[in-house]
């Protein structure tokens, strides 16, 4: 049965390593890791997370974009388990916007990010898959990706002024986000 791990904290030296690669998908720890890591994922209220979060420094991510308490207005999908993902290219567009991160409660920062991305990843049984993902999906990817080569988000920041709240963020600006759609 899987269970619930403990997510590193901003400052633990993990967060800031680059991961190795995973040789051996079919592996039993390989495979204990995801399961342990989408019932982290889901009981933490996260749309993403990697692996070097709950201390294993492989590179392995999942993004799962769903509304939830931390991300009310969060397109659904189906929870995609990436193993040694990378981006094969990106679009020009660039788009700023608020992420926080399981790993640094608490904070939300305005991130500019690629709008559309085009990656390629190892499923858990084993496949090569491709994808383009673009907007909050995209920006899930990238951010998670990240966490692979020992960055977080504030590390994207330009500026210590691009900082706020969760509190300050789930207050004015998700209610301001929910507005903007409704006049489109």
């Amino acid at each position: 049965m899987a269970k619930l791990l403990q997510i590193l904290q901003l400052g633990n030296p993990i967060l800031r390593q680059t991961t190795q690669p995973i040789y051996h998908i079919h592996d039993d720890r390989v495979q204990v890791l995801i399961d342990n890591l989408m019932t982290t994922l889901i009981k933490s209220n996260g749309v993403g997370i990697a692996a070097p979060q709950v201390s294993e420094s492989y590179r392995m991510l999942i993004v799962a974009s769903r509304p939830n308490p931390r991300y009310p207005n969060a397109p659904e999908m189906k929870p995609t388990v990436m193993i040694n993902p990378h981006i094969v290219d990106h679009s020009d567009d660039m788009v700023n916007d608020w992420e926080g991160c399981l790993s640094v409660p608490g904070i939300r920062g305005l991130v500019p990010r690629y709008q559309q991305i085009e990656i390629e990843y190892t499923t858990r049984d084993g496949r090569i898959d491709r994808q383009v993902l673009t907007d909050f999906v995209a920006r899930i990817f990238q951010h998670e990706f990240d966490h692979l080569n020992g960055l977080v988000f504030l590390d994207r920041l330009e500026g210590v002024q691009d900082i706020i709240t969760e509190q300050e963020y789930l207050t004015r600006i998700v209610p301001a986000t929910v507005e903007q759609h409704k006049i489109k």
